[in-house]
């Protein structure tokens, strides 16, 4: 049994995580502020001291407790830790993402040393961002010099600052990224804040001092794990990230997840790059490194080290990958420039369409973008996989143009297990926590970079509303209709748009490709509305190797005719699966521009 404390962004990843197992579990808060929709959770509210968490974890047979409180948040992490080492539980932290230390911030240890260090400044007018509860601990400086503490408006936070005499005439009030405002109404000297990750807005409050030229104090978060005499061993392990928390939990609760989760062979190529550089310049050989995914997040992943070269094994999880078990090598040599190669094993691009022009090693942007990151200094990078060769030819890489190996893959890094009827499940469950939200409308998208333009669009839903289908649409606008939904928007881009059109209702490359002939029949019925033949774009439709060189490829005067023949096509076979339901289909394309009906 899992339990999680939290009440903060991070709290509210673990929970979108947890709910992706359908397995039981608990969430905890100390106040009832937070709005969190739990479909397989139980919510705690009210603070525990340590005793009622032990009992808690005996009565409940607690395995694993994931502290996903503030940083801040001291006690109840030492006391976690000391509960874990009674009941032989393991903890995830599940930390925040923090940007590094930086000169134009001056760095405090503790509350004792900001008031030294302001005094040090001669720091007379101060915005303390710290919150209410930091009050008491820095009323030696605001009892001597103006100060101002920016609090929640609600009656707990001013009969905390009334107790502790702070006069009321000083306190602000929190508004939705107000610090600029604060800072212009006030004129401070400097602000207060606490190193409080990315999370919790420390880079915008910093930017916006130094935007008005205000100096910056910052408390540092407190060392994680604390010191805590603890009597028993505790397993520790510390994420950054929603893809971490599920990969430490499938490893600390194995039968949580009924599928588990693997590493795309972007990450591998990166995990075997970074310990292929680690190597060059320490000559030591970790078995894990960390590798920094495409959202910020860092994960360890294991490696091995041959002669001349450092591996990863692609790990597929659950998901029926063909590549699951291959050895992915890197070699790092010394360079005046950046570059990635691709070896034996990774195949070619032969056709045009792809993120880079034939003849280039058959590695994505994605993965390219990742090698970056995380490779500091200027390397060369050859990337090979052992058996590629005869791995592509069970793959779509011949009938795509990639020949030669297999194409080094992954937008997120990880990868997600695919089960059909597991997956389906995941989105169902989605779905009924988008019912429960309270929304009218669910918009629904292929994945993260459709729901990223879709969220634009509507910025006052809750993120609840906001549901991935992957490639099952029909399944999904099914569901929409049994959970009585009276609005239905429904994100695609090209690619799945133009089987969509076709009548496929899931649109994974293993069941349809995207037909040529179709797409010739529905630029015959652009012809028809705008009066433009089409017949010099003919050889050009039908050399295309992906359906987003469509964008490229049909005059720009007939984008808008395109757009609405493939949608009114779509419309044909989607709304009768909600048939109760005002349905708006969004075509988005490259750029992230949208088109509707």
């Amino acid at each position: 049994m899992i339990l999680v404390f939290g009440g903060t962004t991070e709290g509210r990843k673990a929970v979108g995580v947890l709910e992706e197992a359908g397995t039981f579990y608990y969430y905890s808060t100390r106040g009832i502020e937070q709005e969190v929709e739990l479909v397989h959770g139980q919510r705690l509210t009210g603070g525990m001291d340590f005793h009622e968490v032990l009992a808690f974890c005996r009565e409940h047979d607690i395995r694993l407790l994931v502290d996903a409180a503030h940083p801040f948040a001291e006690e109840l992490h030492r006391n976690l830790l000391e509960v874990a080492g009674h009941v032989g539980a393991a903890i995830v932290r599940y930390e925040r993402i923090y940007p590094p230390h930086t000169e134009d911030v001056v760095w405090c240890r503790d509350y004792e040393d900001a008031q030294r260090q302001l005094e040090v400044h001669g720091i007379e007018r101060l915005l303390a961002l710290t919150g209410v509860k930091t009050i008491s601990r820095l009323k030696d400086y605001w009892s001597r010099h103006q100060c101002w503490f920016r609090i929640l408006d609600r009656s707990y936070s001013r009969q905390l600052a009334s107790k502790n005499h702070f006069p009321e005439n000083h306190l602000v009030y929190y508004e939705h990224d107000d610090t600029s405002q604060l800072i212009s109404q006030l004129s401070p000297q400097a602000i207060l804040t606490k190193e409080s990750g990315v999370s919790g807005g420390f880079l915008e409050k910093v930017e916006a001092a130094k935007g008005a030229g205000v100096k910056i104090f910052a408390i540092e978060r407190p060392v994680y794990p604390p010191h805590t005499p603890v009597t028993h061993q505790v397993n520790i392990e510390t994420v950054n990230g929603p893809h971490g928390l599920r990969r430490a939990v499938e490893r600390l609760l194995p039968a949580f997840f009924p599928l588990h989760s693997g590493l795309t062979t972007g990450t591998c190529a990166t995990a075997a790059s970074v310990a292929a550089v680690h190597r060059l310049r320490t000559g030591e050989t970790p078995s894990e490194v960390p590798v920094v995914l495409p959202d910020g997040e860092t994960i360890s992943v294991a490696v091995g080290y041959e002669d001349g070269y450092a591996y990863c094994i692609k790990e597929a999880g659950d998901d029926p990958d063909v590549t699951n078990g291959v050895k992915v090598r890197a070699v790092a040599e010394p360079s005046d420039h950046f570059e990635i190669r691709g070896g034996e094993g990774v195949g070619r691009f032969t056709l045009p369409g792809f993120d880079y022009p034939p003849g280039e090693a058959a590695i994505n942007k994605g993965p390219r973008q990742m090698l970056r990151n995380n490779i500091t200094g200027e390397y060369i990078l050859t990337i090979s996989v052992e058996g590629g060769a005869e791995i592509a030819r069970r793959t779509f890489n011949p009938r795509l143009g990639i020949e030669g190996g297999i194409s080094i893959i992954g937008v997120s890094g990880i990868v997600k297990p695919f089960s059909e009827e597991a997956f389906i499940e995941s989105i169902r469950k989605c779905m009924q926590v988008a019912k429960a939200s309270g929304a009218s409308r669910v918009v629904i998208g292929s994945g993260a970079k459709s729901e990223n333009t879709l969220r634009a669009c509507y910025p006052d839903l809750p993120p609840q509303a906001f549901v991935q289908y992957g490639n099952y649409i029909g399944e999904t606008l099914k569901m929409a209709d049994e959970l009585g939904f009276s609005q239905v928007t429904l994100g695609v881009m090209l690619g799945k748009a133009v089987k969509l059109a076709e009548g496929h209702l899931d649109t994974h490359s293993r069941r349809v490709v995207m037909n040529k002939n179709f797409i010739q029949q529905m630029l015959n019925e652009v012809a028809s509305l705008s009066g433009m033949a089409m017949e010099l774009i003919v050889p050009a439709v039908h050399q295309m190797t992906l359906a987003r060189e469509l964008w490229d490829v049909i005059p720009h005067e007939c984008i808008g005719d395109f757009c609405q023949v493939v949608l009114r096509h779509c419309l044909k076979h989607c709304q009768p699966l909600v048939p109760h339901a005002q349905l708006t289909l969004i075509l988005i394309d490259e750029a992230g521009d949208i088109h509707s009906l």
